[in-house]
């Protein structure tokens, strides 16, 4: 269904009915007029493997556009917050580049897709290399176990610092979905054992996959997640603080890795049909990057057959057409 959706939005729909753009589009009116178009799909299934996620509302929905130059343009449940899940694995991967630098992540960790899904076992044994991506759970476990620090807190205190930074807030751990997770993620651990029998898993399992656990448990809002993502979108500078929060070498790196797994299996369909790099959690929250523009982030829980939000495909795709943001074509001055 969505894919279907995505090819109808991929030829050009650059116009609704009551909205025209002169030199600077209505950010407003198109982040209104895709709140009101979807608000009312109930297509999709809220998450329920892991057991606090399936007590999330279906009906929430909202969605915040953020501008490289700070505006802000939002509609809906934009202030609810809910866990980032695999989101988090953007902002951890983005603290290794800055304390290890980009190559790590080739060397180390992989950049390809896998074309399986995010807990694949088996992208792991059918890979020569038994790499994966950062973007998936192996690839964003081991990334978790290169990460530099003196003990475990140490490490936490990093990761969450570096979502602090990009969101220019102070997040924090859901507990009882931590719980949940922690409780429930046998498959993980497994995963973490296999990458250490290969060689691929740089630090303890056990630390690894607890600490894991704990970044893709921190609540944030869709208001935090377009904030986050405008630092991408602006070079690695937050357009709140001007703070330089990544090294702008490391932005197109990031950006890159969104581009190659962020929808997981269904990544190569979307970057097809919409053009964004984008990245999903199975906590409802989608977010994607249209760079030296804006970012936009939708919270919606039911998810596609693939873990990805069915309104926040739908939005972004929808919004992504209206302005004509797409990273492969050539952008015109406004």
């Amino acid at each position: 269904m969505i894919s279907a959706f995505l090819k109808k939005i991929s030829l050009g729909l650059l116009f609704v009915s009551g909205i025209s753009f002169a030199a600077t589009p209505d950010y407003q009116a198109v982040v209104n007029k895709a709140y009101q178009l979807y608000k009312d799909d109930n297509n999709g299934t809220v998450a329920n493997y892991i057991p606090e996620l399936a007590t999330y509302n279906p009906k929430y929905y909202g969605i915040v556009l953020v501008t490289t130059d700070g505006k802000v343009y939002q509609a809906g449940d934009t202030k609810l917050p809910f866990p980032v899940e695999s989101l988090s694995k953007v902002f951890t991967v983005a603290l290794l580049m800055q304390q290890s630098g980009s190559d790590l992540v080739s060397k180390d960790l992989g950049a390809n897709a896998t074309g399986m899904p995010f807990n694949s076992v088996m992208a792991i044994e059918e890979q020569a290399d038994h790499m994966e991506n950062p973007l998936v759970n192996a690839g964003a476990i081991a990334t978790v176990s290169l990460i530099q620090g003196k003990s475990s807190d140490d490490k936490w205190n990093k990761i969450i610092g570096m979502m602090n930074s990009f969101s220019n807030n102070k997040l924090s751990v859901n507990q009882k979905v931590y719980k949940s997770e922690s409780d429930t993620n046998q498959h993980n651990q497994a995963i973490a054992e296999l990458l250490e029998s290969y060689g691929k898993l740089y630090g303890d399992p056990k630390e690894a996959v607890d600490l894991y656990t704990r970044q893709c448990s921190v609540n944030a809002t869709a208001y935090d997640l377009a904030v986050m993502g405008s630092v991408l979108a602006n070079g690695g500078v937050s357009p709140l603080t001007d703070k330089q929060v990544i090294n702008a070498q490391y932005v197109p790196k990031v950006l890159a890795l969104m581009a190659t797994a962020g929808l997981y299996d269904n990544t190569g369909d979307w970057l097809y049909n919409v053009g964004l790099p984008a990245k999903s959690g199975v906590g409802g929250g989608m977010l994607a990057v249209m760079p030296g523009k804006f970012a936009i982030a939708v919270y919606s829980p039911p998810l596609d057959i693939h873990g990805n939000s069915v309104r926040g495909q739908e939005a972004i795709a929808y919004i992504a057409a209206q302005l004509n943001a797409n990273i492969f074509t050539a952008q015109q001055p406004q």
